[in-house]
C-alpha cells in the first residue's frame, strides 16, 4: 500500500472511530484540577468520510479585533450592531478563525488554502501542527489548491525564512486570480491599501511562478474536485466541488465572512469583498445550490469545524454545523 492509500484508510478509521468511539478521560482526585492559566490549546481536527474519499478540516488558528468602523458598508455602525447581537455575537469585535482542509483521495492528497504559516498572529500558523495530529506530513501533500490570494490563504506555503513548507506539492490557482494579482500594471495603479498584498503575492509565488499550475473556472483540478466560479471577494475568488460517488462537499471558502451573519442575510455587503455587489450574486447563487443539492459545504472562517447544511430560511439560509461522525 502507498502512503496516499495508507493515509486516506487512515483518515477513514480515524472518521470511523469518531464516529463510533467515546473519548474517556481518566478521573482528576479532588484539589488536582490545573490552574486555568495551564489549560493549552490542542490539536484541532475534524475528520469525516465523503464517499470513498476522507476529509479532514483543519485549525489554522483565529484572530480576533475590534470591529471596524463600516463594516459591513450597506448598513449605520448601529445597524451592523443590531445584525450581531441578533445572532448572539458581540458587536465591538470581529472573530475570524481560519479552516484549511485536506482531501484524500487515494490518487491524491490535496491541501485547500493554507493559513498563515508564521507570518501572522502568533494566535495562527497551526496548520502544520494539526496536519501531524492526523497523520500527515508537509511533504506527504502532493497538490496545494488555492481559492484566493489573501494573506490568510497563501502566506502558509512559505514562512518568513522563504523555505516552501510543502516541498513536494504543485500549486494550483485560478487563472482569473492570477491574472489580476500577478499583473504589475495593475500594481502600479492599485489603491496604497491594495499594493502590500501585490507585493506579497510576489513574495510567496515569485521564486515558484514557472511551477504554479492555473486552472480556470468549471476545470477538474485533480480527479473529483471541480473548480466552481465565486467571484467577488476578489477578482478570481473561486469554490471547489469535491465529489465521491454519490457524495459532494462543496468547499466555498471566503463567500462569506463569519456565515452567522453573511449567510443569514446574503445581500449583506462586507468590507473585505472587492466587489459587493458580485460578492452578493455569488453568495446567493452557491448557497441556493447548496441548499437545493443538499451538499455539504465547508466555509474558511465559520466558527471552527466550519462545515455543515444549509437550508433557506427566508431570504437567506441557516446554517447547520455537521455532527463530528
Amino acid at each position: 500500500m502507498d502512503r496516499r492509500a495508507f493515509i486516506t484508510t487512515s483518515l477513514i478509521g480515524l472518521a470511523a472511530a469518531s464516529a463510533t468511539g467515546v473519548a474517556t478521560v481518566p478521573a482528576m482526585a479532588q484539589g488536582t484540577a490545573p490552574a486555568p492559566s495551564a489549560l493549552k490549546p490542542g490539536p484541532a481536527a475534524q475528520v469525516y468520510k465523503l464517499g470513498d474519499f476522507a476529509v479532514a478540516a483543519l485549525h489554522d488558528g483565529a484572530v480576533q479585533f475590534p470591529t471596524p468602523p463600516n463594516f459591513i458598508r450597506n448598513l449605520s455602525d448601529a445597524e451592523t450592531a443590531a445584525t450581531f447581537a441578533a445572532v448572539g455575537l458581540p458587536s465591538d469585535k470581529l472573530s475570524l478563525t481560519f479552516t484549511p482542509m485536506v482531501v484524500s483521495t487515494g490518487k491524491n492528497l490535496v491541501l485547500f488554502d493554507t493559513g498563515f504559516a508564521d507570518n501572522g498572529s502568533p494566535t495562527a500558523g497551526r496548520l502544520i501542527a494539526n496536519l501531524a495530529a492526523v497523520g500527515i506530513k508537509p511533504e506527504d501533500i502532493d497538490t496545494v489548491v488555492i481559492s484566493h490570494f489573501h494573506g490568510d490563504h497563501i502566506n502558509g506555503l512559505r514562512n518568513k525564512a522563504g523555505t516552501l513548507l510543502f516541498p513536494k506539492a504543485e500549486i494550483a490557482v485560478p487563472e482569473p486570480e492570477w491574472a489580476y494579482w500577478m499583473d504589475d500594471a495593475k500594481m502600479s495603479a492599485a489603491p496604497d491599501g491594495l499594493k502590500g498584498n501585490f507585493q506579497n503575492c510576489r513574495r510567496v509565488f515569485g521564486a515558484e511562478a514557472a511551477k504554479v499550475r492555473r486552472f480556470g473556472w468549471g476545470k477538474e483540478v485533480v480527479p473529483g474536485v471541480t473548480a466552481v466560479q465565486a467571484d467577488g471577494h476578489t477578482p478570481g475568488h473561486t469554490a471547489f466541488l469535491v465529489a465521491s460517488g454519490k457524495d459532494q462537499l462543496m468547499y466555498v471558502a471566503d463567500i462569506t465572512n463569519n456565515p452567522a451573519i453573511f449567510a443569514k442575510n446574503p445581500e449583506l455587503k462586507a468590507m473585505f469583498d472587492m466587489d459587493a455587489d458580485r460578492a452578493v450574486a455569488t453568495r446567493k447563487a452557491i448557497l441556493d445550490r447548496a441548499a437545493a443539492d443538499k451538499v455539504r459545504v465547508a466555509f474558511y472562517h465559520g466558527a471552527f469545524p466550519s462545515n455543515g447544511f444549509v437550508t433557506k430560511a427566508g431570504n437567506g439560509f441557516d446554517f447547520t454545523p455537521a455532527f463530528w461522525q
